[in-house]
């Protein structure tokens, strides 16, 4: 009996989610929060592509367009494979991003904890901003470029790029590889926001689902997927300022446009208004809603399989 006890024991230690600590933590494998946040990334980014094509397409600068607009168009004039211009560098930046994001906020947090492995939220907004720096830096900032400059070249009359490989060969050959990480800095604000406010609402909600209605047990997929789109919610409206003056900066036409992120701003603010600063929240909000769900949903469960 003692030691059917003991494996029960060791079993709940060893599938514990990185997210939330439980009373006993066992930290978890960097190599196992690598993959399982990569495998996350590419999944979140096939299933929710259309959304962040159209966002994108929605905060370039000139004629508004509106979301519904944009998608009849595109699908008119290029079919439903129009939709995904681009998707190669997110899927790929995405997997890279994700398995940063959680290889890092799992190493911060494992810091942070307490002596029952639980984080403060305080404490998760600092691991959150640390992973969304470590991110924007090491994945982000050049996949989202990629990504913004194919979008931006497959509305124009006679698009220039090929596809993920030849643009980013004619991007780097014309521009250096400051040209794949033109935007870092308010990629990083982003970023770091986006982790932040992700990983603390995300936590906190879910440490307290797990201590009030399901003390010691693992959370069924249904409550972490809800959690998770809470938590995406939380992040859009949150940073959707600086995802609108990111998107601008990686533009085609940023270099002419643009002296810096400051200065991008204030040309949206005093020549198109503040509202536009929010412009695409409506696509964003579907993806990250979404995002959240599917990321949090996935990352828990590749790690119980292979923890």
């Amino acid at each position: 009996m003692a030691s059917t006890a003991a494996a029960a024991a060791a079993s709940t230690t060893t599938t514990a989610s990185p997210s939330s600590p439980s009373s006993a933590p066992k930290r978890d494998k960097p190599l196992h929060s690598l993959f399982a946040g990569a495998t996350a990334g590419a999944v979140e980014a096939a299933i929710t592509y259309p959304t962040e094509f159209v966002k994108t397409r929605a905060q370039f600068g000139g004629q508004r367009e509106a979301p519904l607009t944009i998608l009849r168009t595109t699908i008119k004039e290029r079919g439903f494979t129009g939709l995904y211009a681009g998707c190669g560098a997110l899927v790929v930046g995405n997997a890279a991003k994700a398995g940063v994001r959680f290889l890092t906020y799992d190493h911060f947090k494992s810091m942070l904890a307490d002596e029952q492995g639980r984080v403060s939220a305080p404490r998760s907004l600092l691991a959150g901003l640390g992973a969304g720096m470590a991110e924007a830096v090491l994945a982000v900032t050049p996949s989202e470029t990629i990504k913004t400059k194919l979008i931006d070249d497959a509305k124009q009359p006679t698009p220039q790029y090929r596809g993920l490989v030849h643009g980013t060969v004619t991007i780097v050959r014309k521009e250096g590889l400051r040209g794949i990480y033109r935007g870092l800095i308010p990629v990083m604000a982003r970023q770091g926001a986006n982790s932040a406010v992700r990983f603390t609402t995300y936590t906190t909600l879910k440490q307290f689902v797990q201590s009030t209605a399901r003390p010691g047990q693992q959370l069924p997929t249904t409550i972490t997927f809800g959690i998770g789109a809470v938590a995406g919610l939380v992040t859009v409206y949150a940073t959707m300022p600086l995802d609108v003056i990111k998107t601008r900066m990686q533009s085609l036409g940023a270099r002419s446009q643009y002296r810096g992120a400051l200065h991008c701003a204030y040309r949206i603010a005093t020549e198109e208004g503040i509202a536009r600063f929010w412009t695409g929240t409506g696509p964003r909000l579907v993806r990250l809603v979404l995002s959240g769900g599917i990321v949090f949903t996935v990352y828990e469960n590749v790690m119980r399989v292979i923890a």
